[in-house]
């Protein structure tokens, strides 16, 4: 068995299909280089022309007892070409699935960031309608994030009165924001 690059394909597939690993190792050494050429032209991708014919000569070996070949180089060809067509097919579904998950994703900020912004604005309405010095406590501590501390320096009141403010107005936005999200949505 020596000689086994001597033979022809059709004794190399009778030996494939008896399970000889000479005559698989000589396949893949003949054809592997065309089958990659061939992938590589179809696909304009290396890796991926790679990853084929490794595949189609993994089938290869694994259908070897089952294998009815009258010709080894055109049977070779076409399990490469429908392993290429596979793998178009797989990869536009692969694309078209992260597109839908990019537009869902999207659409789902876009409409977080509507709700943030209607419900800023309702809160802003009702931090309106409260005593001014609690709205200023109220909008510098909770909307413009400044401690309580630099509110009450700000506004020359003790920290004990910001943080009264603050009570007052928390209570009062959050027993108005419930009505008020209810009548702006319904």
């Amino acid at each position: 068995m020596n000689n086994i690059h001597l033979l022809e394909d059709d004794e190399l597939t009778a030996l494939l299909r008896a399970d000889s690993e000479p005559a698989f190792t000589e396949i893949y050494n003949r054809y592997w280089n065309k089958l990659y050429i061939q992938a590589h032209r179809l696909l304009k991708d290396a890796d991926a022309a790679e990853e084929i014919v490794q595949e189609v000569f993994l089938m290869l070996w694994k259908k070897r007892a089952s294998l009815n070949i009258q010709s080894l180089k055109s049977y070779m060809g076409a399990m490469t070409r429908y392993a290429v067509y596979r793998f178009i097919s797989k990869d536009k579904r692969t694309k078209e699935h992260e597109n839908i998950i990019g537009m869902i994703t999207a659409e789902a900020a876009a409409e977080t960031d509507i709700d943030n912004k209607l419900l800023l604005e309702i809160i802003t309405q009702l931090s309106n309608k409260l005593p001014e010095k609690c709205r200023l406590v109220f909008v510098y501590n909770k909307l413009h994030d400044q401690s309580l501390a630099d509110v009450a320096e700000q506004l020359n009141i003790s920290q004990k009165t910001a943080e009264g403010h603050l009570t007052k107005a928390l209570r009062v936005i959050r027993t108005n924001l419930g009505n008020a999200v209810s009548i702006f949505f319904f």
